[in-house]
């Protein structure tokens, strides 16, 4: 059946967007969203999850001298 104004606009005032849920890191106080280790220090829950450490070391590492860098 068909709905009336108010019917449909009760039933819509229900899909609005609702924002990111961010809390702030106990060791670094940056936001992070929640249940998710922290990306600036990689840790969750007081714990390190995510050695960035060793993340930054194996990318210089793996990163190759561009063309021009070469021949100078």
């Amino acid at each position: 059946m068909r709905h009336n104004r108010s019917q449909r606009g009760s039933t819509r005032s229900h899909h609005a967007l609702k924002g990111i849920a961010l809390t702030k890191c106990p060791d670094c106080n940056n936001p992070v969203m929640r249940h998710q280790a922290c990306s600036n220090c990689g840790k969750y829950r007081g714990k390190v999850i995510i050695n960035l450490e060793k993340k930054t070391k194996a990318v210089k590492a793996t990163k190759t001298p561009k063309k021009s860098e070469k021949k100078a």
